[in-house]
């Protein structure tokens, strides 16, 4: 009868044990989930950065790209010099950054070539390194 109750306690203590969770596993299962967020924040963390220097190159883009377009639709193909070179600093959606327009001429009236190479570089903050594009111009 002694050994009956006796094994009866334990069997209690036994399933006391079983019904939580321990001590450990709890530290475990918190040691997991801070890694996973841990890892989801610098993900983001991440991609934040990433998507804002591609929306500042996206911009100086949208500025050289402006320029040429201005240059290739201007008729007077003599004025470009005159009208389009130069720095131009004052844009009020990007403050801080510049846009220079530099233009060649190979060649010219009365040559066998004549044309006129255009080249567009924006820098500014947020740029790693200046955007350019160059056209070439030709005689209409």
């Amino acid at each position: 009868m002694v050994q009956l109750q006796f094994r009866a306690v334990g069997a209690r203590l036994l399933m006391r044990k079983q019904r939580g969770f321990t001590l450990i596993e709890v530290m475990m299962a918190l040691a997991i989930i801070s890694a996973v967020l841990l890892a989801m924040a610098t993900a983001t963390a991440s991609y934040i950065h990433i998507v804002s220097v591609e929306d500042t190159k996206t911009s100086a883009l949208q500025l050289v790209d402006a320029r040429i377009e201005a240059v290739q639709m201007d008729p007077n193909y003599a004025g470009i010099d005159t009208t389009y070179a130069g720095t131009e600093s004052n844009f009020p959606t990007m403050p801080g950054y510049t846009r220079r327009t530099t233009i060649v001429q190979v060649g010219g009236a009365g040559q066998s070539v004549n044309y006129k190479r255009v080249m567009v570089t924006v820098d500014g903050p947020g740029l790693a390194q200046p955007v350019s594009r160059t056209i070439t111009v030709g005689v209409p």
